[in-house]
């Protein structure tokens, strides 16, 4: 996961810096602190650290391994003494103490993930500062790359099939941020359609494609199974590491909500 976490990140960075362009223009003051909730391996962190150059980022996560990936990534990015690192299980309890107050929160892909969403939407609210800005992103899809007419319906059968089992799924978060405080200020798409896709691109497909093989298998058609067969065999002139014909289409939605000025 983490593997894939970091190639996402290089292959979507153009829509990244879309998405913080967007949350800077909801930001009421420039934020000094930025709480990264569900960090990863620090894909928004990174993004955000690039967006406001003079923010401290505190970014929190379950993993311990994760986080030492971000610390290395930071370090590499010249923004370690920027960046203080949480492990934490939001499950239980919101750890106040370590994690401070802050002016910004983002939760990226990270709040469908936690047992009790509603109480953790009032935690962050608690730890933002009044006029404190929430951003929540998540992924609409598992993204597409093969082009139209390369095993046509394929892909989309394999995303119906992730979404049967409840792969990614998450609510429309608009009610859950009203009921804990927040104003909800705007709800966006945005849409990734890279073409051609950059180099990265082949390495992500080959990953998710390679898992959409080994978790779909038996609810897949047998054309299916070998059209992903053919993509993932080194031998087959269809191995998707040496295609040169790749997109990335894609879609996240984004919300962005305030704390209320007091």
């Amino acid at each position: 996961m983490a593997d894939v976490l970091d190639l996402d990140a290089e292959v979507v960075r153009p829509y990244l810096e879309e998405l913080t362009a967007w949350a800077a223009g909801h930001a009421k003051t420039a934020p000094h602190t930025i709480l990264d909730i569900g960090a990863g391996t620090g894909t928004g962190t990174l993004a955000l650290a690039r967006r406001f150059a003079s923010a401290d980022l505190v970014a929190v996560d379950l993993s311990p391994n994760m986080l030492d990936r971000l610390q290395a990534a930071a370090g590499a990015a010249g923004i370690a003494d920027r960046l203080r690192t949480v492990q934490a299980d939001l499950d239980p309890a919101w750890p106040a103490a370590a994690i401070g107050t802050a002016d910004l929160a983002w939760a990226s892909s990270s709040l469908h993930h936690v047992a009790d969403p509603d109480r953790v939407l009032a935690n962050i609210y608690e730890a933002l500062n009044p006029g404190g800005l929430l951003v929540v992103v998540e992924m609409d899809a598992m993204p597409r790359f093969l082009p139209d007419g390369v095993y046509p319906g394929m892909e989309e059968r394999c995303r119906q099939a992730g979404a049967r089992n409840g792969w990614n799924a998450w609510p429309n978060w608009t009610g859950h941020l009203e009921r804990a405080g927040f104003t909800v200020a705007e709800e966006r798409t945005f849409a990734i359609d890279l073409r051609p896709a950059p180099p990265a691109a082949n390495r992500l497909a080959h990953r998710i494609l390679g898992g959409m093989r080994g978790r779909l298998a038996d609810q897949l058609p047998p054309e299916d199974i070998a059209a992903l067969d053919r993509l993932l065999d080194p031998a087959d002139e269809e191995f998707v590491l040496r295609r040169g014909d790749l997109e990335v289409r894609s879609a996240r939605t984004a919300w962005a909500a305030h704390r209320l000025t007091e």
